[in-house]
């Protein structure tokens, strides 16, 4: 059955491939003969990112996978070019996804079997381990008669409804493939019945194709799997999915249209940094000391350097054990922190590239960012050092000398800088911080026997992320504290549909955190994108979605 589905999809592959002649002609928005090359450092695995959410993956999807919005520094930025997402129903919570008229870059539209599809993934049905109960007796979408929107209603209100249904793979690819069929139109409904009548049989066939067909199978394009709804479509695939050829998606009908023809992710080499402007047009990177002095050549012959955060942020963690079971030791301790010493010892020359930070639960230069900083009381109950340290950890109940085993990534330059730093300034309010550096962090902090650890923590975007740092039973716990009152509060923000309303939450769950006196954020991680004088229009997002990627359709050749 495999050998044959494949076949039909190929043949029509061959026949869309055919008609290429025929086709549309490219958005007349791009400029002929034009090309970027990018320095890389992703393999492409899959055309499916929601089944492998690889960085590299992701990159791909951002510029072939059109959406009705994205998340950008934990809030949705939406694209109505795409399509619209309204809620109609308070009770019970009910929301529409109405595309527009986007179509795959085969010329198949987009419609309500995509994002029937994208909902099934989404509840749960096409898991690798088969349907939940939930997920089987989770109520159907509603399809209206236009089949170009679905009306989906959710158990209870969602902080995701904007972005809850997406269009991952074309629903089109994954009929014909999981049920042997010709025709598209077709396979579109079969796709649609499979999921509408529970058939358990059927859905297990589409599961099949949505979990394995989209993966790159020994780094070979094929064409059918390979579909963008996007403005860029793959083209080309070398070195086993490390080098990608990306080519304008004539199909494409959004608002982001593209003006680069040809956009070529290579490998970054040995030296990246003296291949810009030579064989490479644009490169990212997290700088080091060494970088400094060939970022500033690069600077000083009109090469674009762009700074932002990669989504994650330098800090201090403490336990709740030993010395620090008090909440008041915890607080004169990290009191005592000199933040702005740390990043400048962590960082050297680049420490002004490192934007501080005082929450653990939003990004610098995100829109919550300023409201949870104002409200969550670090500034007053850890930001500002004790008049006298000494008493400020006397009066903590804590002795003079007192030792504090600090974890820390013995390979990290940053974090090695950072605790000659940290020693050197809590010594003077009477503390003994000592090097407890180690090779394998995570499994350090496992461990018992520690009381504060320096480390990069990744700044969460959603309440689950948040509820698996910072809640009562979060799976990758950083502190392991229990904190009733916080987990409603996610609980809260997880069920808020209100933009406004959610930043003031996320201000109460920083000042959880601030209360318990557990954490003292230094500053976010920077990445520094360099573009040479030939290209222009590179803008770069913070966060590790596609920081560089998404914005390539902005991208326009110099002169």
């Amino acid at each position: 059955m495999r050998a044959s589905r494949r076949g039909a999809v190929a043949a029509l592959a061959v026949a869309a491939l055919a008609l290429s002649a025929c086709a549309p002609a490219l958005p007349p928005s791009v400029i002929a003969g034009s090309s970027v090359t990018v320095g890389w450092g992703g393999q492409l695995t899959s055309f499916n990112a929601a089944t492998d959410p690889t960085t590299a993956n992701r990159d791909i999807a951002a510029v072939t996978r059109a959406a009705f919005g994205h998340v950008v520094d934990g809030e949705v930025v939406p694209d109505e070019s795409f399509g619209t997402v309204k809620i109609v129903g308070k009770d019970p919570f009910t929301v529409r996804y109405d595309l527009k008229e986007p179509l795959w870059s085969d010329g198949i539209p987009l419609d309500a079997a995509d994002l029937v599809l994208g909902w099934a993934a989404s509840v749960g049905l096409l898991a690798k381990d088969g349907p939940t109960d939930a997920a089987l007796k989770a109520e159907r979408p509603k399809i209206d008669e236009f089949a170009r929107a679905v009306d989906v209603t959710f158990p209870e209100p969602t902080i995701s409804w904007q972005t809850a249904v997406a269009a991952d793979v074309p629903a089109h690819t994954v009929g014909m493939r999981a049920f042997d069929l010709d025709d598209p139109m077709e396979a579109k409904q079969a796709v649609i019945r499979a999921v509408l009548d529970r058939d358990t049989t059927a859905l297990a066939a589409v599961s099949d194709v949505w979990n394995t067909d989209f993966a790159l199978t020994d780094g070979k394009l094929s064409e059918s799997v390979a579909l963008s709804s996007g403005p860029y479509v793959v083209s080309k695939v070398d070195d086993d999915g490390a080098s990608v050829t990306l080519t304008p998606n004539a199909q494409y009908r959004g608002a982001a249209v593209p003006q680069i023809a040809d956009v070529e992710l290579v490998p970054r080499g040995k030296d990246p940094l003296a291949a810009l402007g030579d064989t490479l047009d644009v490169l990212s990177l997290t700088p080091t000391p060494a970088d400094r002095k060939p970022v500033k050549e690069r600077e000083r012959r009109d090469f674009a350097v762009q700074t932002t955060n990669d989504g994650t942020v330098w800090t201090v963690l403490l336990s709740t054990d030993a010395v620090f079971a008090q909440r008041n030791a915890r607080a004169a301790f990290l009191r005592a922190i000199p933040a702005d010493d740390l990043v400048a010892g962590g960082a050297g020359e680049w420490s002004q590239s490192y934007p501080k930070t005082t929450s653990m639960v939003t990004a610098p230069g995100s829109r919550a960012f300023e409201i949870v900083t104002e409200d969550s009381g670090f500034a007053k109950e850890l930001g500002e050092p004790a008049d006298d340290a000494a008493a400020d950890r006397a009066g903590a109940g804590v002795r003079a000398g007192a030792r504090i085993c600090v974890l820390y990534d013995r390979d990290s330059e940053f974090a090695k800088g950072a605790f000659t730093a940290l020693k050197a300034g809590v010594a003077e309010a009477g503390w003994n911080a000592v090097d407890c550096a180690t090779d394998d962090l995570e499994a350090a902090q496992k461990s018992s026997g520690w009381d504060a650890v320096i480390r990069r923590v990744r700044v969460p975007q959603t309440p689950g992320q948040i509820a698996s740092q910072w809640g009562t039973k979060g799976s990758a716990s950083l502190v392991g504290q229990a904190d009733p009152a916080r987990d409603d509060l996610i609980a809260k923000l997880q069920q808020t549909v209100d933009v406004y309303t959610a930043r003031d939450l996320l201000a109460q769950i920083e000042s959880t955190i601030v209360s318990a006196a557990v954490a003292r954020p230094l500053a976010a991680v920077p990445r520094l994108t360099i573009s040479a004088p030939s290209v222009t229009g590179v803008t770069v997002r913070d966060g590790d979605d596609a920081p560089v990627l998404s914005g390539v359709s902005g991208w326009t050749p110099a002169g």
